[in-house]
């Protein structure tokens, strides 16, 4: 699956495209998008005062500082994924030890292979 996220750049070409009066279609065949990627973020990122590109921006990378966060192993958990590699445990059965005894840790396999 290839996704791409909005650029700072297209959050603008889409308020001045929706201040014009075009559909969501139109301009998501303008910016080369869905248009549920169109819907999506005017959904996601409208505030009180409508769809602000620049806050729109504020947002998604809020929203990927957040995620990335997520991810972090910390070094306790690290120790135990290499503990359990050395038992000849496979991805998979890590992950699941990991879920079933840190209170529901959920790491993927892609993160500790």
């Amino acid at each position: 699956m290839n996704y791409n996220q909005l650029t700072e750049n297209e959050r603008y070409q889409i308020y001045s495209l929706k201040t014009a009066g075009h559909s969501q279609v139109e301009i998501a065949k303008n910016l080369g998008r869905h248009p549920s990627t169109i819907s999506r973020e005017l959904r996601r990122n409208a505030g009180q005062r409508g769809y602000r590109p620049g806050l729109a921006q504020k947002f998604s990378d809020t929203r990927r500082h957040e995620a990335y966060k997520a991810r972090k192993i910390t070094g306790e958990v690290r120790g135990q994924i290499e503990v359990l590699i050395r038992q000849e445990l496979s991805p998979q059965q890590v992950v699941s030890y990991l879920e079933r005894h840190t209170g529901g840790l959920c790491i993927t396999r892609r993160s500790i292979s």
